[in-house]
Formats: structure tokens, sequence, C-alpha cells
């Protein structure tokens, strides 16, 4: 069944997180900003990688597609392996459907590198900072599985 071969990257990397060797590949500086005219939304992040800093901006069809193409548009130039990684699909759950535009929302994101997929989940109270946060543990993951050995889940660790 393809459900099983869908890695739950969240899981993984809140295992990943939990120990003490585990080092994130990057690190937003501050958070993201967005300015959405409704017309063509811009993106902008920094981020720190490598001993480096980056500020990036970039454009995109809605407010999720902007922040996507910031995230990897800043990360390709350390991470050559982030041109692979695809968003294959997004969705989202209202959760307090009483509380109207205030209910907390949680994002999911399916992601692929042409080999491997995985899906991230991220909760806010805000729909773009949910998809920002779970777009970050995607690619994080997408870079992870590409410089581990053997592109497999950790040792020991069974989902």
């Amino acid at each position: 069944m393809i459900e099983e071969k869908i890695k739950d990257a969240t899981k993984i990397l809140n295992l990943l997180r939990s120990m003490s060797d585990y080092k994130p590949h990057f690190e937003i500086i501050g958070n993201y900003r967005l300015i959405d005219d409704g017309i063509r939304p811009e993106a902008t992040i920094m981020i720190r990688a490598n001993g480096k800093e980056m500020h990036e901006a970039e454009t995109g069809v809605g407010p999720v597609d902007a922040l996507a193409r910031v995230l990897k548009k800043s990360l390709i130039s350390l991470f050559p392996e982030v041109d692979r990684i695809q968003l294959i699909d997004f969705s989202s759950r209202i959760f307090d459907p009483g509380a109207g535009t205030a209910a907390g929302v949680e994002v999911e994101i399916l992601f692929s590198n042409g080999t491997e997929a995985w899906r991230v989940r991220a909760f806010s109270e805000n729909i773009c900072k949910a998809s920002f946060m779970a777009l970050v543990d995607g690619f994080e993951y997408g870079i992870y599985i590409s410089r581990s050995s053997g592109s497999k889940t950790p040792p020991g660790l069974t989902l």
C-alpha cells in the first residue's frame, strides 16, 4: 500500500531533535516576512547554515507558494539536493470551527525527492505560520535523508 511508503517526517524529526547530538542543517533567523497583496505574494527570510547567513525574497502564486519558493531559493546554494524536493500535496484542517477566523489550523504537506516520500504536519492559529513551519520541516527532512547513509529511517526507529 502506498501510505506505508510515506514516512512521517514530523515524528522522525521530533525524535532526532530530542537527541543531544542532532544538529539541524539550517536555522531560520527571526521569522519569515510575508506581503500578500492578493495578486503576487512575496516572502522574505533569513537563514543561517554552514557558517553563512543569507537573506532572500521570492514571489509565488499564493502565500504558501511564495514561502516554499523562498526557502528553496535560500537553501539550494548550500544544499543542492533541495532542487529535487517537490511539494506533492497540501492540506489543512481547522480546529474549533466555532472560533471562526481565530480557529487553530493544522497543515499537512506531502513531499518527495523522486525516490522517497514524506509528510510533515504543523499547527498554529495562523495558517501561513503553520504552513511555514511545515515547509521548514519538509526541507530539513529532505536534506537529512539525502545526507544520511543509505537514506533510511534512523537506526532503532520504526514508525
